[in-house]
């Protein structure tokens, strides 16, 4: 029985790192075919005005908070989260513990050579993990019709989708039953960080929940996307005093 509280509308599975890793692997096991979502504030706030992204991530079999906004908005909501469940961690946990088994992966998206960079990463740093097939996360729909094909002929246990938010989380909602993966999970940018392209934030930061402090200061682009981090405090907090 799942156990879930709800930040603006959407649902989380009240889970640790530890339990959401086992819960990543019952999915494997179980009947049919799952996915996996990692929302963080940004999302939230997008599902808030996109219907269908809403109704996907309400379908989905795990949704876990890649976000200590996510974390910190949930002491308003019937249950609170116990930690924050970065998409990053839970899939290096996966990696981690299924190295060396019969599980296998695939890696779609990113700019070109950035999964096939990831792989190798992936590969060394995790001896015995089986990576079946990449491909970066630029097509058209001719292409798609490929890949698509391509990783149903290989067949993965796991197909992590990297091709940034929402646009990952309605792709697998729309292809899943296409590719015969048996468990899918949006990544966002997770591949540039595999592959040594983007530095994850210290440790300092991460334990303190500054991890998107860090991004500001070292990709100052970044700033637009972040004003929805204020947005987002001030809509729980107005939703709060109703």
């Amino acid at each position: 029985m799942r156990r879930l509280t709800h930040v603006l509308g959407v649902p989380f599975d009240v889970v640790t790192m530890q339990e959401a890793t086992e819960k990543a692997q019952d999915l494997l096991q179980a009947e049919g075919q799952h996915f996996i979502c990692t929302p963080n504030p940004e999302i939230v706030m997008e599902a808030r005005k996109d219907a269908k992204l809403m109704e996907i991530l309400q379908k989905a079999d795990m949704v876990v908070p890649d976000g200590i906004g996510v974390v910190w908005a949930s002491k308003y909501s019937d249950v609170r989260l116990p930690e924050r469940v970065a998409g990053y961690d839970l899939t290096q946990k996966l990696m981690q513990t299924l190295a060396g088994g019969e599980e296998t992966f695939y890696f779609f998206g990113g700019a070109p050579g950035v999964a096939a960079a990831a792989e190798r990463k992936m590969t060394k740093q995790y001896p015995g993990l089986k990576i079946v097939g990449v491909h970066n996360g630029y097509f058209d729909e001719k292409e798609e019709k490929k890949i698509i094909a391509d990783i149903k002929k290989l067949s993965p246990s796991i197909l992590l989708v990297g091709l940034g938010a929402p646009k990952q989380e309605k792709w697998i909602y729309e292809n899943m039953h296409l590719t015969g993966a048996k468990l899918c999970i949006g990544v966002g940018g997770s591949f540039d960080v595999m592959a040594g392209n983007v530095k994850r934030a210290p440790k300092v930061f991460r334990k303190l929940g500054l991890e998107w402090f860090y991004r500001l200061i070292t990709q100052p682009s970044r700033w637009r996307r972040m004003l929805r981090l204020p947005k987002f405090a001030l809509t729980v907090l107005r939703k709060r005093n109703r």
